[in-house]
C-alpha cells in the first residue's frame, strides 16, 4: 500500500485522471464545448489543441466536425503530434483557433508559448484558454498538491490576460468558473479517503492531509481560482 501511495502521489495528474475518469479541467466537457462555442468553432474550423493529453477535448472538437490536430510532449490517440508549446511545428497564419486548456500554467516560458499561439493563428482568428488563476497570498503547500493544483507558474487573471494581450491579442470574452472548481473538488473529495489514505504514511501523511485542507479553503475563498477566455489575434 505504501508504494501504491508513493507511485500516485509521485504522478499526480495520471492519479487525478483516474479518479475522476475524464478530463482534468474544472468542468469536464460540457465546460469544453462551452469555451468552443465561444470561439465559434464549426465544421471545417482548423483547431490546434496545444497540450492536448489525452485527446478528450479534441474528440470534443471533431464531434462538431471541427478540423482538429493535438499538440503534447506525449502524444495519445489519432491526430496528435509531438511538441512543445513553446516552439510550435505548424506553419503561420494557418490555425483558426488554438485550445489551451489548463496548460499556460504550465509553460516554462509563458510569454514565448502565447508568442507562438499568436504566430499560427490566422488573422481574425482566436485563442481559446483556460488556466487556474491565484489572487492574493496562496497557502504554502506540499509539492504533489501545488503539481495537482498547476500552481507552480501561475498567475492572478489581471496578470494572465494582460500577457494574453502582450502576446497580439485582444481579451474579448472572461467568464469565471469558480463553482465548476468547487464542483471538481467536492467529486475528488467524494472519491478519495483522504483521512484513511494519508493516514498510513505518519507525518507525511498528515503534512500532506494538511495541505489538501489549505487548498480546499484557499479554493473556497477565491485565492485559487480558475477561469476561461477568448481572444481574437489583432493585426500585426
Amino acid at each position: 500500500m505504501q508504494g501504491t501511495l508513493e507511485t500516485a502521489l509521485a504522478n499526480p495528474w495520471g492519479t487525478l485522471r483516474t479518479v475522476l475518469d475524464g478530463p482534468l479541467h474544472p468542468g469536464g466537457r460540457a465546460a469544453t464545448e462551452n469555451l468552443l462555442d465561444r470561439a465559434s468553432v464549426t465544421a471545417g474550423t482548423r483547431v490546434l489543441d496545444i497540450g492536448c493529453g489525452a485527446g478528450e477535448s479534441l474528440a470534443v472538437a471533431r464531434d462538431r466536425d471541427a478540423r482538429a490536430v493535438g499538440l503534447d510532449r506525449d502524444p495519445a490517440g489519432e491526430r496528435a503530434i509531438r511538441g512543445e508549446m513553446t516552439q510550435l511545428p505548424v506553419v503561420d497564419d494557418s490555425v483558426g483557433v488554438v485550445l489551451a486548456e489548463c496548460v499556460m500554467c504550465l509553460a516554462a516560458d509563458r510569454e514565448r508559448a502565447l508568442a507562438e499561439a499568436a504566430r499560427v493563428v490566422e488573422p481574425g482568428g482566436r485563442l481559446a484558454l483556460s488556466d487556474v488563476v491565484v489572487e492574493g497570498e496562496v497557502p504554502d503547500l506540499p509539492d504533489p498538491i501545488v503539481d495537482a493544483l498547476c500552481l507552480t507558474r501561475s498567475r492572478s487573471r489581471e496578470k494572465t490576460i494582460a500577457g494574453i494581450e502582450a502576446a497580439g491579442f485582444v481579451v474579448n470574452d472572461v467568464q469565471n468558473h469558480r463553482e465548476d472548481l468547487l464542483a471538481m473538488q467536492d467529486r475528488i473529495a467524494a472519491r478519495v479517503d483522504y483521512e484513511g489514505l494519508l493516514g498510513l504514511m505518519g507525518e507525511r501523511g498528515q503534512r500532506l492531509l494538511d495541505g489538501i485542507h489549505e487548498a480546499e479553503a484557499a479554493v473556497a475563498d477565491g485565492r485559487i481560482g480558475y477561469v476561461s477566455l477568448v481572444a481574437e489575434r489583432s493585426e500585426r
